[in-house]
């Protein structure tokens, strides 16, 4: 399921940009662009309250704030979710 939800965030880029190539149908073009800066603008956002989960990328930092810019949760959840304490039970 993360993988589908970013390849919809992938996607919804991907066109963002090439509606500045090319004119899309229907006033497409301008909606998919201020998509695209909008979930860039929430993720940069959430990345200033979740950034002690980005930082725990086993990668370099600056390819996981690049990918916490383009996925957002998608990108630190799973991070947050592996350095979460066991539980006692």
């Amino acid at each position: 399921m993360n993988n589908i939800l970013k390849a919809g965030c992938a996607a919804i880029y991907i066109l963002a940009l090439a509606s500045l190539l090319w004119p899309f149908p229907a006033g497409a073009g301008p909606v998919l662009q201020t998509l695209a800066v909008a979930l860039i603008v929430v993720h940069a956002l959430e990345m200033l309250f979740v950034f002690k989960h980005i930082k725990s990328y086993p990668g370099p930092l600056l390819v996981s704030i690049v990918l916490s810019l383009l996925f957002g949760l998608l990108h630190w959840l799973p991070l947050a979710k592996a350095n979460r304490p066991a539980a006692n039970t």
